[in-house]
């Protein structure tokens, strides 16, 4: 049920992201962190969605990166979990592992704690893979609470995938 303008957005968000892959014949994965599966809750919240959504896998830790999606512990400890490096090796992750043509990934600090001087709370990285093409990463410096961070790093993963949808 929709209860205010930001699940009317979200839905029309989702809604344009299943039309856009429907008509392409794609699947879509997602690789999420900070948001706990946030982004495939809101996929998966549309009748129907079988027919594009591939499936979800939430990596919350360090070792389920690298054993779900195959990101290398080199990258983490080399530049940590929240950064542009680890955000795509989880979208290509999805995407090897997976039937999908299309994943979002998403890894970030939503605080309260767990921030620091060079990645306060709110910096989100989002990972964006299409299969055969190299994957890309958005950097997010966000604000609020914990829920409003995740809730805003859902809405810029949906916006991300129907602007790039948008581009062929």
């Amino acid at each position: 049920m929709v209860v205010n303008e930001l699940d009317v957005t979200l839905a029309a968000e989702v809604d344009t992201l299943a039309t856009a892959l429907k008509s392409r014949g794609w699947m879509l994965a997602t690789a999420e962190s900070c948001t706990g599966g946030l982004i495939a809750a809101a996929c998966t919240s549309l009748a129907g969605s079988s027919e594009w959504f591939e499936r979800g896998i939430v990596t919350y830790s360090n070792e389920a990166k690298q054993e779900l999606l195959g990101v290398a512990a080199d990258l983490i400890a080399q530049h940590g979990a929240v950064s542009a490096e680890v955000a795509r090796a989880m979208a290509e992750g999805a995407i090897t592992r997976s039937r999908a043509t299309l994943a979002v990934s998403a890894t970030g600090i939503a605080g309260p704690g767990g921030g620091s001087a060079a990645k306060p709370v709110g910096t989100v990285w989002l990972g964006l893979a299409i299969r055969g093409e190299p994957a890309t990463a958005t950097l997010l410096q966000l604000e609020g609470d914990r829920a409003s961070i995740r809730r805003q790093t859902l809405a810029s993963a949906l916006r991300l995938l129907n602007d790039r949808l948008a581009e062929d």
